[in-house]
């Protein structure tokens, strides 16, 4: 399916509430400048609200397993989903199955496996072929966890269409050696250009060498609902970056969640996962 493609033309122009300074430029914290930002928010009818999941609405842990929502960051999810001037979308790495069943509600958009699969109410999308791409990643996942087997702490997850390998348990003495198994046992595929690896935090990743990411799942869901307007994306990690850049490219809002000191597109930050809660209850009070 052809991807729709804003021209530059058409492109928003960068509000005044957003620096149009480069990728190492300074961040404001958004919860500084929340009166200014929460004033453009308000002017509209309504809002495209979209998160990351690990590092961002959760933090890293040591299993994916143990990265359960906070009741309260649950509750107001749930309750801002209900609002007719948001739109909520959760946008991550994990698979479809595992994203929606971390709120379990028919009222948000999931998309899954970096935005490969989208499902919502009013939107339903898949990047590609299922069946093939899952048994591509079967064969993968098994030498992985053959070669993985005796190093400590290294884990393999297969998400469907894609997979990682987590090291969030692995001793740090112990990560290069994880790294070049993983680099070895991918080479294969990589070299006949059937997937394309990249690392996040902690993590390295598997995927179909597809055209397709965050940023582009965020545009399809904003070509989709484009009465959501401004669209707003918080996310912690490199694969976030995509989206950060579609976001305020369309006159949105891109926020990074972590320090300061580190490169990013987003033209705000938070600190923490906390603070993605607190901006929650803020957006909750518009």
């Amino acid at each position: 399916m052809t991807v729709p493609v804003v021209p530059a033309k058409a492109v928003t122009q960068t509000p005044s509430w957003a620096s149009t300074s480069g990728i190492l430029s300074p961040m404001p914290h958004l919860l500084n400048v929340w009166p200014s930002v929460s004033q453009k928010l308000s002017r509209a009818d309504r809002c495209l609200l979209l998160f990351d999941y690990d590092g961002t609405l959760t933090p890293i842990v040591s299993h994916p397993d143990l990265a359960v929502l906070s009741p309260a960051t649950r509750d107001l999810i749930l309750s801002l989903s209900q609002e007719p001037r948001y739109l909520l979308g959760l946008v991550s790495g994990r698979s479809l199955d595992d994203l929606q069943g971390k709120i379990a509600s028919p009222d948000i958009i999931y998309a899954g496996n970096h935005g490969l699969e989208i499902q919502g109410p009013g939107i339903s999308h898949t990047a590609l072929d299922t069946v093939s791409h899952t048994g591509l990643m079967d064969e993968i996942c098994r030498l992985l966890d053959e070669n993985l087997a005796a190093l400590p702490g290294a884990m393999t997850e297969h998400k469907g269409l894609t997979l990682s390998v987590h090291t969030r348990a692995t001793p740090d003495s112990a990560v290069p050696e994880v790294e070049a198994v993983f680099h070895e046992t991918l080479a294969p595929w990589v070299d006949s250009g059937q997937v394309r690896v990249t690392r996040g935090k902690r993590v390295l990743e598997v995927r179909p060498n597809v055209d397709w990411d965050k940023g582009k799942a965020i545009r399809r869901v904003m070509d989709t609902f484009p009465e959501a307007y401004p669209p707003v994306f918080f996310g912690d990690d490199l694969t976030d970056e995509d989206g950060f850049e579609v976001v305020q490219g369309a006159g949105g809002l891109a926020v990074f969640v972590g320090p300061a000191r580190q490169p990013t597109r987003a033209l705000h930050r938070v600190d923490s996962p906390a603070e993605v809660t607190e901006t929650l209850r803020l957006l909750a009070l518009l």
